[in-house]
């Protein structure tokens, strides 16, 4: 097949320019946007089947998510998995010895504390005799620890589930060469002073280079701020909406932390530091000085930049996710049932970040359900760019025929409920805590909003992608 990428896109629906009208009102790309936004969503039935056993979560927490470098950077990733599971215990109040198992995600691995889940519940006070494992599958590692559970759950393996996700870029493992591990390993196993002589005589400077962790993809060894330049090119996305999306993020963010919407963060009171009360990658900024910024990955033509990007972050979120009835038995009001989901996955070339556009209408379907009858979205923000040409990607016919394999495309969320919160650009992306985010702003938001079902999606590196339905629990 021609890559997409190769194809000029003169079918797919123009966007305009995302005039800031306001510094929180949500922002419009085009008439179809606008017209969807428009729709008012029809009284709803809930999602339970008689057949399925309805699995809640309860509660989420998340420490605070941190600029990497900043005040979590003398810790090791399970420390702050820990924190995250002591803000839930302390939130919750849940009894340690009726937790059956614990699942965290994470991505880049410490290989010291390997399965980070065990050694953060150890380390949190759990019992010992309490399961626990680590998943990854990139940035949506955190779903699967929560997907994970839930079957754990539907299957009456468990009753109740902690998930979560961790990561920690401050303090990334950085190898020696090949060459150098080849040495230092042969030179263990050398037996005579001679053997030892000899492999040392090898021994050139280049070995010393080390091997850094890059966010790249191993199958293409393309970096996923490349790919993102290549598919807001491919989408005929302008620097202008990338950095017009990426200040909404901020400045929505900015308006939910000073009201106080993100209920899901704890305290987190750093060994030998302060406490930390408060994400600290939130920073609003102007059109103007976001436009002085060079492209950060194609240069000196790209669109994507540091200021419509993502950035490195240090954190870690763990959710409390139970059977209805067991909640129920031990006096909890969840927040919300967990209910359709799905994964899939696509080219990792050249379509990387395109998980969403794939996802939704998979798991809309699933659930029995239209886009209109979503009251809150919640997407994962890697890249303005990247979010930008999935919302163009499901607004077209022409791509969902062509790539899809459907006969038309599934609509585009209006803008007026769409990551109202902020995201990954501006609340930060630790790859593997981002899912339970997600899903609490969908819960709360909910909640706050008065909405019954949010949708949760994601991309992640290797081409693939996650959707959720999540139902607000009734009050």
């Amino acid at each position: 097949m021609t890559s997409f990428l190769t194809y000029t896109f003169k079918n797919l629906p123009s966007t305009s320019n995302w005039a800031l009208r306001s510094s929180i009102r949500p922002l419009s790309c085009s008439s179809q946007l606008r017209a969807a936004a428009d729709v008012q969503t029809k009284s709803k039935k809930t999602l339970a089947k008689s057949s399925v056993r309805n699995i809640v979560v309860v509660d989420g927490v998340r420490i605070p998510f941190l600029l990497s470098g900043t005040s979590y950077k003398d810790l090791m990733p399970h420390d702050l998995a820990r924190a995250a599971l002591l803000g839930l215990l302390h939130r919750t109040s849940v009894p340690k010895d009726v937790v059956d198992y614990i699942i965290f995600g994470t991505v880049i691995q410490e290989v010291k504390t390997s399965n980070v889940a065990r050694e953060a519940a150890l380390g949190a006070g759990f019992s010992n005799r309490i399961p626990a494992h680590t998943v990854t599958m990139a940035c949506i590692s955190a779903n699967q620890a929560m997907t994970t559970g839930v079957c754990l759950i539907a299957s009456g393996q468990c009753d109740v589930v902690v998930a979560g996700g961790v990561e920690l870029m401050s303090d990334v493992p950085i190898r020696h060469s090949r060459k150098m591990r080849k040495m230092m390993l042969d030179l263990n196993k050398a037996k005579t002073l001679g053997q030892r002589l000899s492999l040392i005589s090898k021994f050139r400077l280049n070995f010393l280079s080390p091997e850094l962790p890059a966010v790249a993809e191993f199958s293409t060894s393309e970096t996923m701020g490349h790919s993102a330049d290549r598919l807001a090119a491919a989408f005929a996305v302008s620097r202008l909406e990338q950095d017009e999306y990426a200040l909404r993020s901020h400045l929505l963010a900015k308006k939910a932390q000073e009201e106080g919407l993100l209920s899901d963060v704890v305290l987190f009171k750093v060994p030998g530091k302060d406490t930390v009360t408060q994400d600290n990658g939130i920073r609003p900024s102007s059109l103007e000085q976001m436009a002085k910024l060079k492209p950060a990955f194609i240069k000196p033509y790209g669109t994507v930049t540091a200021a419509n990007s993502s950035f490195l972050t240090d954190g870690a979120s763990a959710v409390l996710i139970m059977a209805e009835e067991k909640a129920l038995a031990m006096g909890y009001k969840p927040k919300a049932y967990l209910r359709n989901f799905v994964y899939v996955s696509q080219d990792p070339k050249d379509q990387l970040l395109l998980g969403p556009t794939y996802a939704t209408p998979k798991v809309l379907e699933k659930a029995g359900l239209t886009l209109n009858d979503i009251d809150a979205f919640e997407f994962h923000e890697a890249f303005s760019g990247q979010i930008l040409a999935n919302l163009k990607a499901m607004d077209s016919d022409w791509f969902a025929q062509n790539y899809m394999n459907r006969k038309a495309k599934v609509g585009v969320p209006p803008l007026e409920k769409f990551n109202n919160w902020g995201g990954s650009l501006s609340l930060g992306h630790p790859f593997g805590a981002t899912g339970c985010r997600l899903v609490m702003a969908a819960a709360n938001r909910l909640r706050k909003e008065g909405g019954q079902y949010g949708l949760v999606a994601a991309c992640a590196a290797g081409g693939q992608g996650h959707a959720m339905i999540v139902e607000a629990y009734p009050k």
